[in-house]
């Protein structure tokens, strides 16, 4: 085989790796729709409910300014008290959470807890652990993850906020390092990360107690402490959560006009026209129906793979080349198709509706820290993207079909078919002998 054939068959195995592990990531999803919300809350309604500590207070008091009218929300009035991640008397809080979770009925929780959490870690030898250090980011991730358990046993649409910039360097130091941990720990953990780090940052991303209001007019937004925020910053606050809590309403609004979705008393509801409508079984009706019809034919199962995974499937290319001794030879390259699991083709064959874009890799490496990545194929600029179906991965490793190659990228071997102009003048000048 040539070099160019190892290339070409080098090629093909880190497209199948890609794609594997695009699969793979894929897999780790939930296979529940494209909806962040449910689209058939109980009672046709969203209830609401905010975790937090003075932040969050705060919080909710912008979103029952931005959000009270709203009659497909329920505002909680009151927060779930968490005063601190770092705090001594942590585990008695999360079992207060979670007895409090549990008598709510809550779609949709937002959280927001940091104010107090830029403290030192004290070990269990006594000795103080300095802020940020691996020690202390380790035990913080350990608590968030903790939290976000007890935030995550009732199922609902979590909007996790991280800290804003706060008046002293040193302190958004700490904050922004915060952040990372949180935005890794609410990906991990599938809830909706809302970054307002920079919404508070003047011009030059420093931090500024004024700043535009959401009519544009320049006003106080934050308290003298550098920390807290004003009547208009908790406003300003709420409407970063506002913008993605509305996004997903409409898409969860959008869920329900699909046909089949939900169960038959939900689709009665929605599409009343459309709904099955059964008589009743003693009703003339009912009873004139059972007397024509038909008997039922016996159903005959179809042989079918009880996993429904789909096997393995290798194909070869035969590609016409020309050799080294300017003959054109046949050249076979196998390709190979591993298996692929019933429950990976669905998901790949799904409906997407989801507004996040592309594939979120991740690995956790030695230390206690995780990578990610968010993978795209290129080209990818919205909401007009590829089906699932028609993407070249799928289309490739799943259905079996060749790509047509493009010119000047690696599978495009026309080159080797071509075959040296001889006739022109320039090559018979080169071939002359020289002196």
């Amino acid at each position: 085989m040539t070099r160019a054939m190892h290339m070409l068959a080098k090629m093909f195995f880190v497209i199948a790796f890609i794609a594997a592990a695009i699969f793979t990531a894929r897999a780790a999803e939930d296979d529940g729709g494209g909806s962040f919300l449910t689209p058939f809350p109980e009672g046709e309604i969203y209830s609401v409910t905010i975790v937090g500590d003075t932040f969050a207070e705060g919080l909710l008091a912008g979103l029952l300014n931005g959000l009270g009218s709203d009659t497909r929300l329920n505002m909680q009035k009151g927060v779930r008290k968490v005063d601190g991640v770092m705090s001594g008397e942590f585990e008695v809080a999360m079992r207060e959470l979670e007895d409090g979770l549990a008598l709510d009925k809550a779609n949709v929780v937002v959280a927001m807890v940091g104010e107090d959490d830029r403290v030192p870690l004290k070990s269990s030898s006594g000795r103080k652990v300095a802020i940020m250090s691996p020690e202390w980011r380790a035990e913080y991730s350990r608590r968030l993850d903790r939290m976000m358990k007890a935030v995550k046993v009732k199922n609902a649409g979590v909007y996790w906020v991280g800290l804003p910039i706060l008046g002293r360097n040193d302190a958004s130091a700490q904050a922004q390092g915060m952040n990372e941990v949180i935005r890794e720990r609410a990906n991990l953990n599938g809830f909706r990360y809302v970054d307002v780090y920079s919404g508070f940052a003047d011009e030059a991303g420093l931090y500024s107690a004024y700043g535009p209001d959401l009519t544009g007019k320049v006003r106080v937004l934050r308290g003298g402490d550098g920390v807290h925020f004003t009547e208009a910053g908790n406003q300003k606050l709420a409407h970063f959560v506002e913008k993605e809590l509305r996004r997903d309403l409409n898409q969860a609004k959008s869920e329900r006009a699909i046909p089949l979705l939900g169960a038959e008393p939900e689709q009665a509801k929605i599409n009343p026209d459309n709904a099955v409508k059964v008589p009743a079984p003693s009703s003339p009706a009912a009873v004139e129906g059972a007397a024509q019809a038909p008997a039922p034919k016996p159903v005959i199962p179809a042989a079918a793979d009880p996993s429904g995974d789909q096997k393995a499937d290798n194909g070869k290319v035969v590609l016409k080349v020309v050799g080294a001794s300017g003959r054109e030879e046949a050249q076979t390259i196998e390709i190979v198709r591993p298996a692929i699991p019933a429950s990976v083709v669905s998901l790949m064959a799904r409906r997407e509706g989801s507004s996040q874009m592309g594939d979120l890799l991740i690995n956790q490496i030695d230390g206690g820290l995780t990578l990610m990545n968010s993978v795209t194929a290129a080209g990818n600029k919205g909401p007009g993207k590829l089906s699932p179906s028609q993407a070249p991965y799928f289309r490739l490793l799943v259905k079996g079909e060749r790509l047509t190659p493009k010119a000047g990228r690696a599978d495009d071997v026309r080159w080797m078919m071509q075959k040296p102009d001889t006739s022109s003048d320039a090559n018979k000048a080169a071939a002359q002998p020289k002196g």
